[in-house]
C-alpha cells in the first residue's frame, strides 16, 4: 500500500468515526488536561501530543481524588475548561486519562468541542506511523475495539429498518417486524471486519511461527529489543545491524517490527529484532492487537531491554516495560540491560556483572557507538553459557571447515605444519561444536569433549 493510500484510508477512517458519533469537527489547537497523579508525566503528556502533530494551545493541570460518573472532572472545573478553551480557542480537547465513553459525550456536549482520551491519542499515533500492511491491520484492529465501546447510543436517528413479518403487505393482519435499530446495524458491521482483521492476523501469526521453526531448525538464535519509547532502541538496533531503520527523537518513531541478521563472535549468526516501545497505560487493545508481533519477543532466547539512562523516571519506566512483558508472557526470557545515552551522561561504556561473574547491564551510546563492541560481547557471552576450548587438526582439503570456524569467530590460535595441516586452537559454543563435530573431529575426540558418542 502506498503513503497516499495510506493517508486516504485513515482519512476515509477519520470520516466514518465522525459520523457515528456526530461529533464537533477536530482541528489541530488542542487544550491539554494533565490529571495529576503518582504516576504521570505532564512532559511526557506534552511529548505524545506533539508527536500526534497537534499544537498545544495551553495546558492545565487538574487534581481529583476520585472520577465524576459523568464528567470526570466536575462542573465547575468543566466550566472552567470551557472558559480556557474559548480563551486559547483550541479546537480539541485532550486528557490524560481514559475516558468512559459517557464522560466522553458528556464533556464534548458541554465544550462544544472534539475531546479525545490517552487511549484515542495513542491509537491516532500509532495509525499515521503504520507503514506496512500488517502494522496496518493490527492498528485498525485496536481503533476498532476501541471503538466499539463507543457506538453506545452514538447516534441520534435511531430509527428502525422496519420488516416483514413474513405475511407481506396484502396481509389482512398488516403485521411488520420492528426490524434492527441502525446501532444494531453498526455493530454487525463493526464485529465482521474485527473478524475479517483477526483472520488477517492469524495468517501473519501462522506465518511468523513458521518463520521461528526454520530459524530453529538452523540453530539461529533470537535476541529482541524491548524498552519504554524513545529510549533510542532504533538507533542501537541500527549501529548494532547496520541497518537504515527510521529513528528519530520522538514517541513511537518507529511502528512496525523489523528483522535483520546479527553477527556474534563465537555464536555466528542471530536475529535481532526491532519491536514498538512500550509506554505507561498502554492501551490493552494495542497489546492484544499487536499479540503477533509481540510474539517474536516472548519465543526470544535474550531480551536486550534498553533504557534511557539520562530519564528521571527510567526506574518507573522499567517498571512499565516489565508490566508489560508480564502481560505477554515474556517475564521469564533473560534480559540484558541496556542503559543507553551515556553521551549525555558522564558514565564510561562498561559491563556490570552479576554475582555469577555473568553480564547484567552494559553501558553505552548507540549514537556514538561507544561501548557497542561491549555489548556485542555480552550478548555473545550470554546465548553460549557452554563455551568449550579445544583444538582440532583440519587436512589442507578442508578449507571450507576452517573458514566456517573463522567465520563464527572461534579460532584462537592456528599453526600450519609442513605438510599443509592445521592444529587450530578454538573457543567455540558446545552447541555450535556439537553441529559441526562430525565433520571436524574424530569420535574418540568428540566423545572426550562433549560427552556424546553420535551427535
Amino acid at each position: 500500500m502506498t503513503k497516499s493510500q495510506t493517508t486516504q484510508r485513515l482519512s476515509d477512517c477519520a470520516e466514518v468515526i465522525n459520523l457515528w458519533f456526530e461529533r464537533p469537527e477536530a482541528g489541530t489547537q488542542a487544550l491539554l488536561v494533565h490529571l495529576v497523579e503518582a504516576d504521570s508525566s505532564a512532559a511526557e503528556f506534552t511529548e505524545l501530543v506533539s508527536s500526534a502533530g497537534l499544537v498545544s494551545a495551553a495546558c492545565i493541570h487538574v487534581k481529583r481524588r476520585s472520577a465524576h460518573p459523568k464528567t470526570y472532572v466536575g462542573s465547575g472545573k468543566l466550566q472552567e475548561l470551557r472558559d480556557l478553551a474559548e480563551a486559547c480557542e483550541a479546537e480539541l480537547v485532550i486528557f490524560d486519562q481514559d475516558l468512559s465513553p459517557t464522560q466522553e459525550r458528556n464533556i464534548e456536549a458541554a465544550l462544544e468541542r472534539r475531546v479525545i482520551g490517552r487511549t484515542g491519542l495513542i491509537l491516532d499515533i500509532f495509525g499515521q506511523r503504520a507503514r506496512t500492511h500488517e502494522g496496518q491491520l493490527q492498528v485498525e484492529l485496536a481503533q476498532l475495539q476501541h471503538m466499539s465501546t463507543r457506538l453506545v447510543r452514538g447516534w441520534t436517528h435511531l430509527d428502525r429498518q422496519r420488516g416483514g413479518s413474513g405475511r407481506g403487505q396484502g396481509s389482512s393482519m398488516g403485521i411488520t417486524g420492528t426490524g434492527e435499530t441502525q446501532l444494531e446495524s453498526d455493530q454487525r458491521i463493526l464485529r465482521a471486519r474485527v473478524k475479517h482483521i483477526n483472520q488477517q492476523l492469524d495468517k501473519v501469526r501462522k506465518q511468523r511461527t513458521q518463520n521461528r521453526r526454520s530459524r530453529v531448525r538452523a540453530d539461529i538464535r533470537s535476541v529482541s529489543l524491548v524498552g519504554y519509547t524513545n529510549a533510542g532502541k532504533s538507533t542501537l538496533f541500527n549501529r548494532l545491524c547496520d541497518a537504515h531503520v527510521h529513528a528519530a527523537d520522538q514517541l513511537f518513531a518507529t511502528l512496525d517490527p523489523t528483522l535483520r541478521q546479527l553477527d556474534l563472535p563465537v555464536i555466528g549468526k542471530a536475529i535481532l529484532t526491532d519491536t514498538v516501545g512500550f509506554i505507561r497505560s498502554l492501551p490493552h487493545g494495542l497489546v492484544k492487537a499487536f499479540r503477533a508481533t509481540l510474539e517474536e519477543v516472548e519465543q526470544a532466547d535474550l531480551l536486550l531491554h534498553v533504557v534511557d539512562a539520562v530519564s528521571a523516571e527510567k526506574d518507573h519506566q522499567m517498571h512499565e516495560v516489565n508490566g508489560v512483558l508480564k502481560e505477554i508472557d515474556a517475564e521469564a526470557v533473560p534480559q540484558l540491560l541496556v542503559y543507553n545515552k551515556i553521551d549525555l551522561l558522564d558514565e564510561a561504556p562498561r559491563v556490570d556483572r552479576g554475582a555469577d561473574g555473568l553480564p547484567v547491564r552494559v553501558w553505552v551510546s548507540s549514537l556514538s557507538g561507544a561501548g557497542v563492541d561491549l555489548l556485542v560481547g555480552a550478548i555473545s557471552e550470554l546465548l553460549g553459557q557452554q563455551v568449550i576450548e579445544t583444538t582440532v587438526h583440519l587436512e589442507p582439503n578442508e578449507g571450507q571447515l576452517r573458514a566456517e570456524l573463522f567465520a563464527l569467530g572461534a579460532v584462537l590460535t592456528e599453526e600450519t605444519q609442513a605438510d599443509g595441516t592445521m592444529n587450530l586452537q578454538l573457543r567455540i559454543e558446545r552447541h555450535s561444536l556439537e553441529r559441526l563435530g562430525k565433520r571436524l573431529l574424530s569420535p574418540a575426540t568428540l566423545l572426550a569433549i562433549t560427552g556424546k558418542e553420535d551427535i
